[in-house]
Formats: structure tokens, C-alpha cells, sequence
């Protein structure tokens, strides 16, 4: 499955909200409007009484059938949510698109512009791949999966980020050896770079299911974090895409716990007026991350 995954502070609605919106805009800004080939869409109302009348009851029951089938095929849609299986993470399903380049114009065009389009969007990282969360699934996939980035004559440097969610068997300091040894194997030219590599490999894992992408930029689009990258920084000025290094990204399975945390108090700030927000505090007003 390839998608986009997004982090958010607690309400979970209006992020899939945001999330359809700024998708929307740039999908459509990049590949063009959305198409819908469902028929019945086209068809006016008296058009589509017109066509039912001239059926008996056999043809129509079969006729509505037969659209119930081909509506499952053609109303899938660009961006569609699905159960990302952890509590304060939406998964975006996409299709016809390549989530890598989605996910880098977007964050490009807000770092360039520092304009803020979210609230309670935190990250948004892209998926390009799935594999079983097991050691021997995920090096089987990934043999594979990595060749576009780092097969010879393929090179670059590169550094892994590593979060499980809802997962206790697997172990992160293995996972990243048996990656990066991977990646090496593919060409010895690609080399370990913890402060400004070419490409972060982004390992997520929820439960029983891996995620796996290769982006660019991750520092300098601080992890590719909507709420950080829109904030003025005196040394982004100077610098351009994959040539920034920052000091927070020293090592290569840094927790990102509490840059989400400190991104969740700014956004509740700005909500707590907020009609839309599902939940009310009743005596207590912590929030467990």
C-alpha cells in the first residue's frame, strides 16, 4: 500500500479534514484535476428515471448490480483514509500519484512561503511501500524496495529514523543494523550520515505492518513537520533544499516524542476555543501523548 502518513494532536477528524483539503490542492495543482469515469454521476435525474422505466424488474435488478460493482471500481478515489491502527495517526491511501513527490512540493512550497495551512496536522510523511513488521519480511522487501536510491551506480548518504507504535517484538537497534547492511550491500559507496544526508529512510512500523519510505530534505524541512518547517529560521535563508544540517538530528534513531509533544501544546493553544474539538476536559486537564 503507498499513502501518507500524518501525526495530529488528538482530533482525529479534523485532521483527515485538513488532510483531504491541502491534499486536494496540490494533487490537483500537480496531476491535474480528479476524473470520475462513474457513469452515474454524468446522468441527470430524468435521465436516470428515463433508463429505469424502460427496464422490467429483472433487467434492473441486474443493471443495479452490475453498478454497485463497477461504483466500487471507479468511485476510488485519489486520496482515501483508512484505519492506521494507532490512536493520533491518519493513514492516507493514495492512488495514481507518487506520494514522495506530493509530500516534498508541499512541504517546499510552505518552507518557501512560510505560510501556515494546518492546525493540527504535525507530520506528514509519505509511504511508498508496506511489508509485514518481521526482520525477515522487512530485509526481503527492502532488498528490493531500496535499488532506486542506493544500487549501483545508485549512491548517497543516508541516515534511518525508526518508530513503532502498538509493537513491543520488534527491536530498533536491529532493525536499523540489518537496513543499513542493506543499503551497503547494494553499494559500498553509500555512506552513514547523521547531519546532512542525502536521504532518511523512514521506517514506521504500527503493530503488525511496516512503512517504509526514502525522502529528501528531512532535516532541512524539520522531519518533515508542517507546524516547524513554516517558522522563520535566519539559516534557512541562506541555504537550499539538501544542504542544511541541524544539530537535533545527530543521531540516526532520535526520538521525535517530544518535538510532537511541544507542536501539540502550540496547536491546542490555538484550538481551545474551538467548537470543533471532540473532547472536554472534566476535572483534568492532561492529556496523555
Amino acid at each position: 500500500m503507498r499513502g501518507i502518513l500524518i501525526t495530529c494532536n488528538m482530533n482525529e477528524r479534523k485532521c483527515v479534514g485538513e488532510a483531504y483539503s491541502l491534499l486536494g490542492e496540490y494533487g490537483d495543482l500537480l496531476y491535474g484535476p480528479e476524473q470520475f469515469s462513474d457513469r452515474e454521476e454524468r446522468l441527470s435525474g430524468s435521465e436516470r428515471e428515463e433508463e429505469e422505466e424502460d427496464d422490467d424488474v429483472e433487467a434492473a435488478l441486474k443493471k443495479e448490480v452490475d453498478q454497485i460493482r463497477a461504483s466500487t471500481e471507479h468511485k476510488l478515489r485519489r486520496f482515501q483514509s483508512v484505519e492506521s491502527g494507532a490512536n493520533n495517526v491518519v493513514f492516507i491511501r493514495t492512488r495514481g500519484i507518487e506520494p514522495e513527490n506530493l509530500v516534498h512540493h508541499i512541504l517546499k512550497d510552505m518552507h518557501t512561503t512560510k505560510k501556515k495551512k494546518t492546525r493540527v496536522i504535525l507530520r506528514m510523511l509519505p509511504i511508498s511501500g508496506t511489508c509485514k513488521a518481521f526482520i525477515e519480511d522487512m530485509k526481503k522487501y527492502t532488498e528490493t524496495f531500496f535499488e532506486p536510491w542506493f544500487k549501483a551506480p545508485n549512491k548517497g548518504t543516508f541516515q534511518i529514523v525508526y518508530k513503532a507504535r502498538n509493537n513491543s517484538h520488534m527491536s530498533r537497534e536491529e532493525v536499523i543494523k540489518e537496513l543499513a547492511g542493506i543499503v551497503g550491500s547494494l553499494n559500498p559507496e553509500n555512506k552513514v550520515d547523521l547531519n546532512n544526508p542525502q536521504y532518511t529512510i523512514v521506517v514506521e512500523i504500527i503493530k503488525n505492518v511496516c512503512c517504509l519510505s526514502v525522502v529528501r530534505d528531512y532535516v532541512l524541512f524539520r522531519k518533515y513537520n508542517l507546524q516547524e518547517v513554516v517558522k522563520s529560521n535566519k539559516e534557512d535563508a541562506q541555504q537550499k533544499p539538501s544542504s542544511v544540517t541541524e544539530e537535533k538530528n545527530l543521531t540516526v534513531v532520535k526520538p521525535e516524542e517530544e518535538e510532537e509533544e511541544e507542536n501539540s501544546k502550540e496547536v491546542k493553544q490555538e484550538n481551545k476555543n474551538d467548537s470543533e474539538l471532540e473532547t472536554k476536559p472534566k476535572g483534568n486537564d492532561m492529556l496523555t501523548a
